[in-house]
């Protein structure tokens, strides 16, 4: 079920496709695709396909009751209504996502206490196995019901419309956040030209190969880096590993959702950007104006904006801001990493409402060095494996002296050289480049000026995918699959 692996590519992509094309009716291949997710969702984990229908079937019916209600929204009914279907939505992903987590709280506060009495008093652990996908359909699933709160001509009486909408597998595991309102009409009504397929294909294509060429080379730096202690490290490697994580997880994800929204295409469906050249923002407020556009998106329309958004003063908007951030971290894993990392990118964000970072810097060249600082730092804390570890790696990082003996110091710079082959220098700096927004510059520079040359091209465009397909699949085999980073979310 993973989108790179060779059975998905090769064997249940096309044969989904192609049933679903010689298909009569919508409404035949709507069951079919529904059909199929389901089959996608079950190779993953079986034994929460239920919970996943579960999720499918209570919103449905939450839904189904808004619509039935007076459309008056201050109805105690409907606010009862909707309170319960956030309620239902937000246990269910707690319990699985944060149970562990409450629970080691739990145990460390009472420690912390030296509660009086009898031994063995900590709280066991669930130990429950994430569910995939679980933070993308929950929030799917809640923003179909607060959508139909809000206005009941927004939901459906089909059951089957909206599971397709919530299972739908290219963005059901790890995005993009899709809302209900954006593709009902598509769900009844898509038209499929060998354009799109052209279109779909080709972003598909990219995709594959953000994540197996660039991601996947990052990975293995990273991995190997992040894997030693940080007394161990040296700054070279320390800020190698966090230059190149900062740049796997944004190929991983993007080119993640560059596969779905090309399967989107492929059938007929339109799904919302999810990046816009993040790595080129000035400010960390523009940087979220480009990073993960989906989740961004969510928790402005449906936590921020209802809180007061920045109508209530500057200390309310300071509130709601460190607020969402926090959530925005927490919605990414039980960790205090990810809570760090949210209240980090919160803090700037509201340094920069009140101007104690200068708008003039943010506007000038060095407000791009000073947001890639804030966001390298940041993603180096989300990679950590817990805050201490990332403590440790920050202070290598601004460690301008060797760490430990002699041979500390050369087994570092051996390992710096077998890192840094010839190959992965190449790639990565293929990856700045990329990341950066140079090549997509570069790229309009040539179709304006030597339209022969450009990917609109037939002839060039068949050929740079073909070989991009080629290489990406080669990669795979020779190199291994590294999953996903947000499948973990």
């Amino acid at each position: 079920m993973i989108f790179s692996s060779p059975v998905f590519v090769f064997f249940f992509l096309p044969v989904v496709w192609i049933i679903s094309r010689l298909l009569p009716g919508q409404k035949a291949r709507n069951i079919w695709l529904a059909l199929a997710s389901l089959i996608f969702f079950a190779f993953g984990q079986l034994p929460y396909l239920i919970l996943l229908l579960g999720s499918v079937c209570a919103n449905y019916l939450f839904g189904l009751a808004l619509t039935r209600e007076t459309p008056d929204r201050n109805s105690s009914r409907r606010r009862m209504i909707a309170g319960l279907a956030v309620a239902v939505n937000l246990i269910a992903l707690g319990i699985f996502k944060y149970l562990d987590f409450i629970l080691k709280f739990i145990n460390s506060i009472t420690g912390m206490i030296n509660i009086p009495g009898p031994s063995g008093l900590e709280l066991p652990m669930a130990n429950l196995i994430l569910p995939i996908g679980i933070s993308f359909y929950t929030f799917q699933g809640l923003s179909y019901v607060l959508d139909v709160y809000r206005d009941p001509s927004a939901g459906t009486r089909s059951f089957g419309k909206l599971l397709l909408y919530i299972s739908f597998f290219p963005q059901l595991i790890a995005g993009p956040i899709v809302l209900y309102r954006d593709i009902s009409a598509q769900i009844d009504n898509r038209i499929l030209t060998p354009e799109h397929i052209l279109t779909g294909l080709k972003r598909f294509i990219r995709g594959l190969g953000k994540k197996l060429i660039l991601a996947d080379t990052m990975a293995v730096i990273v991995d190997r880096i992040f894997g030693m202690d940080p007394a161990l490290l040296d700054f070279r490697l320390a800020w190698l590993a966090a230059v190149c994580y900062t740049l796997q997880i944004y190929f991983d994800f993007s080119g993640y959702s560059d596969m779905a929204i090309g399967l989107g295409y492929l059938f007929g469906f339109r799904f919302r950007e999810n990046f816009h050249l993040p790595y080129a923002a000035k400010s960390i407020r523009d940087f979220w104006r480009r990073w993960h556009i989906s989740l961004s998106t969510w928790f402005r329309d449906y936590l921020y904006i209802p809180l007061g958004g920045n109508r209530r003063g500057k200390t309310r908007t300071a509130i709601n801001k460190f607020l969402v951030f926090f959530l925005t971290g927490l919605w990414h894993g039980a960790n205090w990493t990810f809570i760090l990392w949210g209240l980090w990118h919160g803090l700037f964000s509201v340094l920069e409402d009140r101007n104690i970072i200068p708008r003039r810097l943010r506007e000038s060249f060095f407000g791009h060095i000073y947001a890639m600082l804030i966001v390298i730092l940041g993603f180096t804390l989300f990679r950590a494996e817990s805050v201490s570890y990332a403590f440790g790696f920050f202070a290598r990082m601004f460690a301008l002296w060797p760490t430990g003996n002699a041979y500390q110091w050369g087994y570092n710079y051996i390992l710096l050289r077998a890192l840094l082959n010839a190959r992965t220098v190449f790639i990565l700096i293929l990856s700045i480049l990329f990341a950066s927004g140079v090549f997509s510059r570069l790229a309009e520079r040539v179709k304006n000026k030597i339209p022969a040359l450009a990917l609109y091209n037939a002839p060039v465009s068949a050929a740079f995918y073909s070989g991009l397909f080629v290489l990406a699949i080669l990669n795979m085999v020779s190199s291994g699959y590294s999953p996903f980073i947000y499948f973990q979310f």
